[in-house]
């Protein structure tokens, strides 16, 4: 599938094909700006990004860890990761569902 341009909806994003390697879908972009919807199934097996993200959570609840910090998480809350930290969702529900906001140059954007 070609990727939106401007719109694409829960629905839309949860019925996206995950490229074969992704952990995600990648229905949205422009320029350095891609959106993936994420929804990991058991074990959350992320690695560090080489951009700033943000994670605005759809669904579902659980744990977030980020460099050595952890807070709960719930529908319509939003999680910031800087290019390169450790991070992940634990003890995430089976409903548990994430739009990913990437943007940026490598190495993420200066504080």
């Amino acid at each position: 599938m070609e990727p939106k341009k401007w719109h694409i909806t829960m629905d839309e994003a949860a019925a996206w094909p995950v490229d074969p390697g992704e952990r995600s879908a990648r229905p949205l972009e422009h320029g350095t700006m891609h959106v993936h919807w994420y929804a990991p199934k058991g074990r959350d097996k992320q690695i560090p990004h080489d951009q700033d993200e943000i994670y605005i959570i759809a669904k579902g609840s659980g744990e977030f860890h980020r460099e050595g910090e952890r807070v709960s998480f719930q529908p319509g809350d939003v999680l910031f990761v800087a290019a390169g930290e450790d991070h992940r969702f634990e003890n995430f529900s089976d409903d548990f569902a994430t739009w990913v906001v990437f943007w940026g140059p490598r190495g993420g954007e200066p504080a």
